[in-house]
């Protein structure tokens, strides 16, 4: 049976079973999305102040065939990151220690996020436990060979005045070390997600719609194995008819209390 939010503006049944299933927990695999990093003044993409809603031209850069085919694309991508670099200035909230927490506890198996901006690391999750499933904006890569540095490395010769900076390795295109459309996933990354989806005896979504494969789908090899599924999220997903709890509150609020860090309230 699913505890809901739906009926009361905060459900504090469902909030207690949470904390209590967490509680009971022994390897919980930890999926995590945009909504977790909101409250650090990260909006979403396609929100009504979204970053692509506000420059649809800008979107045309997270699409690997106009990113590789149309150099004007690079070259207005790179100057646009030069002028500030993108979430520079950005912090971990309350939401990302809540699972640093969680991990100090020992319940953490997993952490996957499909976010980019690094956050979980800079909360001082470990990195070894944490997949980036769609890898990170703070990095810079090569499409061609294995080149991989900070992405200062590049935005400071973008500032010197290349355009777009060809692999100081093989000459080939740089871009971000994320995971645009129409790029696979890392296979490695992909497996790992799955098998802690397969070993954890809790699954926890914060801050994800589900709506994104494959990745939504470790929700469902989680329950396939027996695991409980928790989802935090503001808006219903398409896994909450197989979720234990599903709780429509706010991540700030509510992750720090079901993952034992602040006490529930009365």
């Amino acid at each position: 049976m699913v505890d809901s939010t739906s009926d009361a503006p905060t459900n504090h049944r469902g909030i207690n079973r949470a904390r209590e299933m967490i509680d009971e927990a022994g390897a919980i695999a930890v999926l995590t999305g945009a909504g977790i990093s909101t409250d650090s003044g990260i909006p979403d993409f396609r929100g009504p102040q979204g970053l692509w809603t506000k420059n649809p031209e800008a979107e045309k850069a997270s699409n690997i065939r106009y990113y590789v085919s149309d150099p004007e694309v690079r070259r207005v991508n790179w100057a646009r990151r030069a002028a500030g670099q993108l979430w520079a200035d950005v912090e971990p909230n309350i939401g990302h220690r809540a699972l640093v927490h969680l991990e100090s506890r020992g319940k953490i198996h997993t952490l996957i996020t499909q976010n980019i901006d690094e956050l979980h690391h800079r909360a001082g999750s470990d990195p070894s436990k944490v997949v980036e499933i769609h890898g990170t904006t703070r990095k810079a890569a090569c499409l061609s060979c294995d080149w991989r540095a900070e992405m200062e490395v590049v935005l400071d010769r973008v500032r010197a005045g290349e355009e777009d900076p060809p692999c100081p390795e093989c000459g080939g295109i740089l871009k971000s070390a994320t995971v645009s459309f129409g790029q696979a996933l890392d296979p490695v990354n992909l497996h790992r997600s799955e098998q802690a989806a397969t070993a954890a005896d809790l699954f926890l979504a914060v801050g994800t719609s589900l709506t994104v494969h494959p990745i939504n789908q470790t929700v469902a090899i989680a329950h396939s194995n027996g695991a409980r599924i928790v989802i935090l999220n503001a808006e219903p997903t398409p896994f909450d008819g197989i979720a234990d709890i599903v709780l429509q509150e706010s991540i700030s609020d509510v992750l720090p209390v079901i993952v034992g860090m602040s006490a529930p309230s009365e």
